[in-house]
């Protein structure tokens, strides 16, 4: 049997096309060209990265690109989120789900449009409190998962959503101790919160190895 071999490429385009036809240049006020614009130069970034990375699996995918709150409202991009068909939704008012923000710890590209890579949908940190997470995520060098990063998680690869496998986003932060989370509730994809201190056995915290925007200029 021949390896499969994964074309970091093909799958940056495929990303792009996707986004492009949930409708992303309208919801973000850019239009397509405008858009394409934004997004086209992190195709190299992809390349480059995404080179020598094992293909994607429901578990763990190489990239994923994110477009953030600044011009893509997640209450608006979860909704376009899918899962066997069933739209996500948010269980947030929008106005308090604007307010989480990335933790200090994280280097986030100043960027509109950024790449997250070796993402993990934290398989090893289920049953497991975030704030405990969020150490062992330290501890491996890696960083847990913003709200726009969990949400591009979703509408790249929906399988990553699992029964029993679901995921923190610990990476956002409001400045109570709620944790943002998506998860499968009527067979949809659920952007809600738990809370910092509590573990449950279908619920793990999503971490990454690192992040990178277009160069400047």
């Amino acid at each position: 049997m021949t390896e499969s071999k994964f074309h970091p490429g093909t799958e940056f385009d495929r990303q792009v096309q996707t986004v492009l036809d949930m409708g992303y240049p309208a919801l973000t006020g850019l239009g397509e060209k405008a858009f394409l614009e934004l997004v086209s130069p992190l195709r190299d970034v992809a390349v480059v990265r995404g080179a020598t990375m094992d293909p994607p699996t429901a578990a763990r995918v190489p990239f994923v690109l994110v477009i953030t709150k600044e011009i893509a409202p997640p209450d608006r991009t979860m909704m376009l989120t899918r899962l066997n068909g069933k739209p996500g939704f948010a269980d947030y008012d929008a106005d308090d789900l604007r307010r989480f923000d990335p933790i200090k710890e994280l280097e986030v590209p100043d960027r509109l449009a950024y790449l997250v890579f070796d993402v993990d949908r934290g398989a090893e940190t289920l049953n497991v409190t975030p704030d405990a997470a969020m150490v062992t995520i330290t501890a491996q060098g890696r960083t847990p998962l913003t709200v726009d990063e969990g949400i591009a998680f979703v509408t790249q690869y929906p399988g990553s959503l699992a029964k029993n496998n679901c995921f923190s986003l610990v990476g956002s932060r409001c400045g109570d101790r709620r944790v943002p989370a998506i998860w499968i509730s009527k067979k949809a994809p659920k952007l809600g919160w738990c809370w910092a201190g509590n573990p449950h056995t279908w619920l793990g915290s999503a971490s990454c190895a690192d992040r990178a925007g277009a160069p400047a200029g």
